[in-house]
């Protein structure tokens, strides 16, 4: 019979979480599809701490040369994803999280269609003729332009824009993000059909996150749960499931983990695909039911042989990378020694020493 904690080590393992890793930043983000990274910094370590060998040169370089663009889909925030996979996730999720972005758009920033598209026409031009430009700058473009629109608006038109297709990360200036057109950084998106896409969707949602549920799936790329099952059905002979609590899981062919893995502590931001890559059963990361089922203080987290084992904060110092752990239940010395193995990991890839603090 297959256990809360069971699922929770599987998980670990298909998003390459514990040895034996994946070999590049490009492959660890193809394989999740797309991984969350509205906070920039700390998305990056969600994709390096699945590489044998994390550095952040590895993301970076793909992110300058637009092989991974940093954009809006899926969900109403960012995401890496592939340059290759970008156009047919764009077309397939897009038009469902555009109507959030439109509806802020007219309801809080009281900009009619016609208002909408002459602004969006604007932030094209700009990036027209002047390249990659910062939030900043565009803001600024627009203003010249004639578009009024403080506070949040600039932030949902681009995402609007985003998700039309039109625009996508370009190259970063000093670690700052910019945007660009997105003809020119993927001149060429791979498209398919809606039947294709469903189907690929679901194939390389529930290989790359699995075991997960139809429900998981349909709140990851804001999708109907009708999509979900017919994208399923055409891919369903190259996967295997099994029934838990009542419903039902599907994984790549492939059985569970038999015990702990290799390493055994992770500190990852609450964004992290692990968590946040599943909502109907994203809680079998804590089997023991010891963390409040309230909305995330903390913005990072603590996994002890995956389950949650603490919030976790980290704060980067001139020399050093301190990570402030407050934890759900009394930690043992292996437990903490598993999390000092990853933050030393993590200190490497920063290129910091390392403290851990328990609150």
């Amino acid at each position: 019979m297959v256990r809360d904690i069971d699922i929770a080590r599987w998980r670990l393992r298909s998003q390459h979480l514990v040895w034996p890793y994946v070999g590049s930043a490009g492959e660890a983000v193809g394989s999740l599809l797309a991984v969350q990274a509205e906070n920039s910094s700390q998305a990056a370590w969600a994709v390096a701490s699945r590489t044998r060998n994390p550095d952040r040169a590895d993301l970076a370089t793909l992110l300058d040369d637009g092989a991974i663009v940093r954009t809006h889909v899926l969900r109403p925030t960012w995401h890496f994803v592939r340059a290759e996979d970008v156009g047919w996730l764009l077309d397939l999720t897009g038009p469902r999280v555009r109507q959030v972005t439109g509806r802020q758009l007219r309801d809080t920033h009281g900009l009619d269609e016609r208002a909408i598209d002459r602004a969006v026409a604007a932030v094209m031009e700009a990036l027209a003729s002047r390249g990659h430009l910062t939030r900043k700058q565009l803001a600024e473009e627009l203003r010249e332009r004639g578009v009024q629109g403080g506070g949040q608006m600039p932030v949902i038109l681009l995402a609007h824009a985003e998700l039309d297709g039109l625009i996508c990360s370009g190259r970063p200036v000093e670690g700052e993000h910019t945007y660009a057109l997105m003809s020119e950084r993927v001149p060429a998106p791979r498209r398919l059909d809606r039947t294709e896409a469903l189907a690929e969707l679901a194939l390389r949602y529930f290989t790359g996150h699995g075991p997960a549920t139809e429900r998981d799936l349909a709140y990851w790329a804001t999708l109907t749960l009708t999509d979900v099952r017919a994208g399923l059905h055409q891919v369903r002979d190259r996967l295997d499931s099994f029934q838990h609590d009542g419903r039902t899981f599907w994984h790549a062919p492939g059985e569970a983990p038999d015990g702990p893995q290799d390493p055994g502590g992770h500190l990852l931001q609450i964004l992290d695909e692990t968590y946040r890559g599943y909502q109907d059963s994203r809680w079998v990361l804590d089997a023991a039911g010891d963390v409040p089922r309230t909305r995330e203080a903390a913005i990072g987290m603590a996994l002890v042989d995956a389950q949650l084992s603490a919030s976790m904060r980290r704060t980067v110092g001139r020399d050093h990378v301190r990570f402030d752990l407050r934890p759900y239940r009394a930690l043992t010395r292996p437990q903490l020694e598993a999390l000092d193995q990853a933050a030393r990991r993590y200190g490497e890839y920063l290129r910091l020493q390392p403290k851990v603090t328990l609150l």
